[in-house]
């Protein structure tokens, strides 16, 4: 029974809004109190920044979203266990790993991490956001950049970044743990 009732009270308010119509009046004559100002030569400048503000706009909506697609695909390969050279699910190095995250995605990087340190711009750390590179020295005879990870994460002050390990394959660490804190020596941006 009441559901009927509930079903009635539906219905009636569903086809009263339709019924119920605002009258408007306005006075019969309008008169104009402010002249407008010949703004015709401010109206072109002010469209082109609009354009040029939206187009900004819109080309950094791609590169977030593109960094994304990008993080994504690297964090598919969470505990694909490491590959010296390797570029595949059954074996992949830190390198590799950012060679074929950004590849998919038809952004092309040269496959050794020392010469994908010389590609995009170098930022500083307080600039790192999503997507950036993160290059690392982990040999202790030579001191020439030999790992690389990508950043997928802030959280405050914690940068979270994706490569792969000798020890443990692909995972995702942190820049505030003692060893990659330590081995860290630039930043980049390629998007």
């Amino acid at each position: 029974m009441t559901n009927k009732i509930l079903m009635a009270a539906l219905c009636f308010s569903i086809l009263s809004c339709g019924v119920v119509k605002k009258k408007t009046s306005y006075g019969s004559q309008r008169k104009i109190t402010v002249e407008a100002e010949d703004n015709s030569t401010h109206e072109g400048e002010e469209a082109d920044e609009e354009e040029h503000l939206s187009g900004e706009i819109a080309e950094e909506f791609t590169i977030l979203e593109k960094s994304e697609d990008i993080i994504d695909t690297a964090l598919s390969f969470s505990g694909v266990r490491y590959k010296y050279g390797g570029t595949s699910r059954k074996g992949i190095d830190c390198s590799g790993l950012l060679y074929v995250s950004f590849l998919e995605h038809d952004i092309y990087l040269p496959r050794i991490s020392f010469y994908m340190a010389n590609e995009g711009k170098r930022i500083d750390l307080t600039e790192v956001t999503k997507g950036d590179l993160l290059f690392f020295t982990t040999s202790k005879r030579r001191k020439r950049i030999n790992h690389v990870g990508l950043v997928v994460d802030i959280e405050g002050e914690d940068i979270k970044f994706i490569h792969a390990t000798t020890s443990r394959g692909v995972i995702v660490s942190s820049l505030n743990e003692g060893y990659w804190n330590y081995a860290f020596v630039k930043a980049t941006r390629v998007l």
